[in-house]
């Protein structure tokens, strides 16, 4: 187990603090309480609750039905679990692009609600107006350019962003004027290395990546993909450090061998 360099809760400033130092920040994605406590106790330094539950729990082909009740729900869970990481929640489609308003609205439901200390939303500059409204109010917000999973229909699918010189150029500029808008840091997702690199130089703020490379100031996975849960998925940029698939089915067939064997359960196992 990897040992969390302080005991007392992560905020925004250690964020902020480790980009300045170069200490990596290990972020992950859990769904509810008892994951939540495991990573927590692991030592990550952020449990992101993100909107990839719609996928991973609920079976959906894409993250654009994922619904604010759903995200509540799960953040509160996840929320019971853990102590010392900080717990970013998404803002799922159509939470916030509407209005301001709405984005205030529903994001402080959130905060509100759950017990997070931060929302992520996604964008670059035509969002930059909104991020710095929830900053204005109180409320922490985390950026995401590149693949954005909210616009993978617009982006013709999950497909590497920023290879050509200008939407390079956009990215660089949508990763300055979230900055500007006030984010804490910026998830980098499905970036080539030296653009991801670029703009991780050029930021005050950390950048969080996801098939960005290994200049990234921290880096996040959906943790059923990093347990080897969900193995029928394995794209380029993910590493399998266990594989829990598995062994639950292995755990699986053999508790149903016993039952119908009758081995299951026997007198050490009976009152």
């Amino acid at each position: 187990m990897s040992s969390p360099t302080k005991d007392s809760p992560v905020t925004t400033r250690d964020f902020l603090s480790w980009k300045s130092s170069g200490r990596k920040i290990v972020v992950v994605t859990a769904y509810d309480a008892l994951f939540g406590r495991l990573v927590d106790e692991a030592g990550v330094d952020c449990v992101l609750v993100g909107d990839s539950v719609n996928q991973v729990l609920a079976g959906e082909p894409s993250t654009l039905s994922a619904t604010l009740e759903q995200m509540i729900y799960h953040a509160r869970a996840v929320r019971r679990g853990v102590r010392r990481a900080m717990v970013v929640v998404d803002l799922p489609f159509l939470s916030y692009q509407v209005s301001r308003e709405e984005a205030v609205r529903n994001a402080g439901r959130v905060m509100k609600e759950t017990g997070a200390q931060a929302v992520k939303l996604e964008g670059g500059a035509t969002m930059a107006a909104t991020v710095s409204a929830l900053v204005e109010i109180g409320i922490p917000v985390m950026g995401h350019i590149g693949l954005t999973p909210q616009s993978v229909h617009a982006l013709g699918g999950y497909r590497v962003q920023g290879r050509e010189e200008e939407a390079a150029r956009r990215l660089e500029s949508d990763a300055a004027a979230l900055e500007s808008a006030g984010v804490f840091s910026i998830v980098l997702e499905l970036l080539p290395a030296g653009l991801a690199g670029r703009i991780s130089a050029g930021r005050g703020v950390p950048t969080i990546g996801i098939g960005a490379g290994a200049k990234c100031d921290g880096q996040v996975l959906v943790l059923p993909d990093l347990l080897g849960l969900n193995d029928g998925f394995a794209p380029k940029f993910l590493k399998r450090y266990a594989s829990l698939a598995d062994e639950v089915r292995s755990a699986i067939g053999r508790y149903g061998d016993e039952v119908r064997g009758g081995a299951y359960p026997d007198a050490e196992h009976s009152f």
